[in-house]
């Protein structure tokens, strides 16, 4: 028991004595109600929107005729060049659609490298258009718009 008032005795010595007590804040009633009809709007309106809820009704489809208009300068028929025109044919086409014929030439001649799609391996006729053995997909649309006027 002696080790037990000893404890007591060291715990008592080093608490710091207490301060003079403060006055407590002023109390501003006008805050206190704006957080307390803060907190009740929310619980209002839940409220509200149950009761409200079951009377909801089908929304009316809007209708399917407004297509979307693509842009007009992508779809101004451009000349290709002879080296594009090997590939996509020497007719005006829009840059979308000569995008599309170069897609095809690349899938049907297995261009596009295995382990990284996104590069292109240029064979003799995309050589030409490249300017190099291989180019990425993302630059591919670059390097052929020099071949359309």
């Amino acid at each position: 028991m002696a080790t037990a008032a000893k404890a007591g005795a060291k715990t008592a010595a080093k608490k710091p004595a207490k301060a003079p007590a403060k006055k407590p804040a002023a109390k501003k009633p006008a805050a206190k109600a704006a957080v307390a009809r803060k907190a009740a709007a929310p619980a209002a309106k839940t409220v509200a929107a149950k009761k409200a809820a079951p009377a909801k009704k089908a929304a009316a489809k809007k209708p399917a005729a407004a297509k979307r208009q693509p842009s007009a300068a992508f779809m101004k028929a451009l000349t290709p060049s002879a080296a594009l025109a090997q590939i996509v044919g020497d007719k005006p086409l829009p840059r979308t659609e000569v995008v599309k014929k170069i897609w095809e030439y690349i899938k049907e001649g297995k261009l596009q490298d295995e382990a990284n799609k996104r590069m292109i391996k240029a064979d003799a006729k995309l050589r030409e258009i490249f300017g190099k053995a291989e180019a990425n997909m993302f630059e591919m649309t670059k390097l052929i718009s020099q071949h359309l006027k």
